[in-house]
């Protein structure tokens, strides 16, 4: 075979390739390029509204920050609101996804690990106004059985968001230990460390990195929902949370309210002033997802050599 007869075979695979190459370009672009449009609309609605007042309106902000004063002009008291939700979901859904993912990897078997893989898979696709009208409902038991006076609050609309992150923790711890090699889950045994001694000080440091991707993942889908929040206590002018049982405000609604309600256009540009907030509350959270799993993610073999 001459070597002009090879490059005459060789010329189409080349040009697949550049074609391939080109297609998988424009697909990149095909979905970065909205949104980088819809970013930069929303920073240019935004950016009248940018700034301290935005935040605390008239007020001092560390009178407002320590609550000594009400803040009505801005959305601190929806920005605390929403700290407080992520931060009371992720106590209740965090640990129990973990133990849950650790026993659906490690222990599960046969049918029951079926049955609860089904499980989980199902409460992943409940849609979230679901949620907020399962923690309805359970305050209208409440009310005629045991509690006559319970009401939606903090507490119910955080313990309905950790039902609708449960299962994207859950999911995340157990792929991560799925996908440890037969021989992390052999070490401790052959060592003689007990089962427990074995999930806790083996596997869980090395399937860390997924599993913690997986929460940060979960918690930005926390501060981003609207429908659960919408249905179990979040309200507008109720400013800082006053307690688990009061009623709170949320960036979110925020935003669903005073763009649907506005009245002036300066309460338009703080729809999105609040919208730009939530965002980059959003991505920040990815990108502590992104830097958390390299810096405390468990690795092994090949993952070393880059």
């Amino acid at each position: 075979m001459t070597a002009r007869s090879h490059a005459n075979r060789t010329a189409p695979g080349r040009g697949l390739e550049r074609a391939a190459r080109a297609a998988a370009w424009g697909c990149a672009l095909a979905a970065t390029l909205p949104v980088a449009f819809l970013v930069g609309y929303l920073a240019y609605e935004a950016g009248p509204a940018l700034g301290g007042g935005l935040f605390f309106g008239n007020v001092p902000a560390l009178a407002a920050i320590l609550g000594q004063r009400p803040v009505w002009d801005g959305i601190w008291p929806a920005c605390a609101g929403t700290l407080a939700l992520v931060a009371l979901t992720s106590a209740m859904a965090v640990p129990l996804g973990v133990a849950g993912g650790i026993s659906l990897s490690l222990f599960a078997r046969g049918r029951l690990r079926r049955l609860l893989r089904l499980g989980v898979d199902v409460l992943a696709g409940i849609p979230s106004i679901l949620m907020g009208l399962f923690g309805f409902a359970l305050i209208l038991f409440l009310r005629r059985t045991f509690l006559p006076q319970a009401n939606t609050c903090l507490l119910l609309a955080a313990a309905s968001m950790a039902l609708l992150i449960l299962p994207y923790v859950v999911g995340a711890t157990a792929g991560a230990l799925d996908a440890l090699p037969d021989a992390m889950r052999l070490l401790g045994p052959s060592l003689g460390l007990s089962t427990w001694r074995t999930v806790a000080g083996v596997l869980l440091p090395s399937a860390r990195r997924g599993i913690f991707g997986g929460v940060i993942l979960a918690v930005g889908r926390a501060c981003e929902d609207t429908a659960v929040i919408l249905m179990t206590g979040v309200v507008v002018g109720a400013g800082l949370p006053s307690g688990l049982f009061g009623k709170f405000e949320a960036l979110p609604f925020y935003i669903y309210y005073t763009s649907a309600q506005y009245q002036t256009p300066d309460e338009l540009t703080r729809a999105y002033g609040a919208a730009l907030v939530l965002l980059c509350l959003a991505v920040g959270l990815f990108i502590c997802a992104r830097a958390g799993s390299r810096l405390v993610g468990g690795r092994y073999g090949m993952e070393e050599m880059r």
